[in-house]
C-alpha cells in the first residue's frame, strides 16, 4: 500500500473502516430518500404531526426488534438515552419544519454545519479553520439568497438549529453506543423523542389521520427509512469509526439530498444553490483528509468485542 494511503488510514482499524463506512453511506441514502418522500405528504399533514408519526412508528418497530433490558440500564445509561432522545426530537422536528420552506438539499447543507463544527472542535488543528472558512462561504451564499428573497430565511434558521441538534446527536449516539449494548438504547431514545414531540404534533397528526387515513402508510415508510433503519445503521457505525470520521462522512448528505430530491419530487436547484452545496462538501472533505492524516491522535477506544468506539466527550 502506498505511504499516502497508509497515512490516510492511520488510526482506523481496517475492519472498522470497511464495515463502518458502508453503514454510514447506507444511512445517508436511507435518510434522504425518507426526507424526499416526506416532502410529498406535507400537503396532507403538518410537519410536527408527521414527525410524531414517524417517531412513534420507528419506536414501536425498534422496540419489537431490540426488546431492550431496561432494568440493566444504570443512571449513566439513562442520562445518555434521554440526551439522545431529546436530540432526536429537536433534529427531526426542526428539519421537518424547514422542509416546506426551502429545498431539501439546501436544508441539509445548512444542517451539515453542526457535524462540521463538531469535527473542527475535535480536531483542534489550525488548517481545519481554513476549511470551515470555505464552508462559511457556502453558507454565506445561502444567507445572501435568504436576504434577497430567493430563500425563506426562517427555513434557513430552522435548518441551522437542526444542525446544532445533529452535532449533539452524534455525541449522544457515541455515549449510548458505549453504555448500552445492541440497539436497545436507540429504542429507548426513540420513545423519549416521541414523547418530547407529542405536545407539538398530536393535534396535527389526529386531524390528518381523521381526514385521510392513508397518510399512515407513507408515514410508516418514512419512519423505517429516516428513523429505524438510518439511526440503527448510524449507531452501529459509530462503534466502528470515530465521531470525527462519522461527522466528515456527512459531507455526502447534501449531494444525496439533491439526488433524491430530484428523483422523487423533481426538485431543481439554482446555480447558487449548487455552488453553496459544493463549497460545504469540499470543506467537509478537506477536514476529513487533514483529520485522517494527523499522526498524533490518541488511539481509539475499543468495546468488549474489539470494535472501535469514539471517545466520550
Amino acid at each position: 500500500m502506498p505511504a499516502s494511503a497508509r497515512s490516510l488510514l492511520r488510526g482506523i482499524p481496517t475492519g472498522g473502516l470497511l464495515v463502518g463506512v458502508p453503514l454510514v453511506l447506507g444511512s445517508i441514502a436511507s435518510v434522504q430518500l425518507g426526507a424526499s418522500i416526506a416532502k410529498t405528504v406535507l400537503d396532507r399533514i403538518d410537519p410536527a404531526g408527521l414527525t410524531l408519526l414517524r417517531l412513534v412508528f420507528a419506536a414501536l418497530v425498534v422496540l419489537a426488534i431490540a426488546r431492550p433490558r431496561i432494568r440493566s440500564w444504570n443512571a449513566a445509561a439513562w442520562r445518555s438515552i434521554v440526551f439522545l432522545g431529546l436530540t432526536l426530537a429537536g433534529m427531526n422536528l426542526l428539519f421537518y419544519l424547514a422542509l416546506p420552506r426551502i429545498p431539501i438539499a439546501v436544508a441539509v447543507t445548512v444542517e451539515l454545519l453542526g457535524p462540521l463544527v463538531l469535527a473542527l472542535v475535535q480536531s483542534r488543528r489550525a488548517v481545519d479553520f481554513a476549511w470551515v472558512g470555505v464552508a462559511a462561504l457556502g453558507v454565506g451564499v445561502i444567507g445572501v439568497q435568504s436576504i434577497g428573497g430567493d430563500l425563506d430565511p426562517v427555513g434557513v434558521l430552522l435548518a441551522l438549529a437542526a444542525g446544532g441538534c445533529w452535532a449533539a446527536y452524534i455525541l449522544a449516539s457515541a455515549q449510548v453506543g458505549q453504555r448500552v449494548p445492541g440497539v436497545g438504547g436507540l429504542a429507548g431514545a426513540l420513545v423519549i423523542a416521541a414523547v418530547a414531540v407529542l405536545p407539538f404534533g398530536l393535534l396535527g397528526a389526529i386531524d390528518a389521520v381523521a381526514a385521510d387515513p392513508s397518510v399512515l402508510l407513507p408515514a410508516f415508510g418514512i419512519a423505517m427509512l429516516s428513523s429505524a433503519i438510518a439511526y440503527g445503521l448510524e449507531l452501529l457505525a459509530l462503534r466502528r469509526v470515530p465521531t470525527r470520521v462519522f461527522g466528515i462522512l456527512m459531507a455526502l448528505e447534501p449531494a444525496s439530498a439533491a439526488l433524491f430530491g430530484f428523483l422523487v419530487i423533481g426538485e431543481l436547484l439554482t446555480g447558487w444553490d449548487l455552488l453553496a452545496i459544493a463549497l460545504v462538501i469540499i470543506a467537509s472533505a478537506g477536514v476529513a483528509l487533514t483529520a485522517a492524516r494527523a499522526r498524533r491522535e490518541p488511539p481509539p477506544m475499543t468495546g468488549p468485542s474489539g470494535l472501535q468506539l469514539p471517545p466520550l466527550p
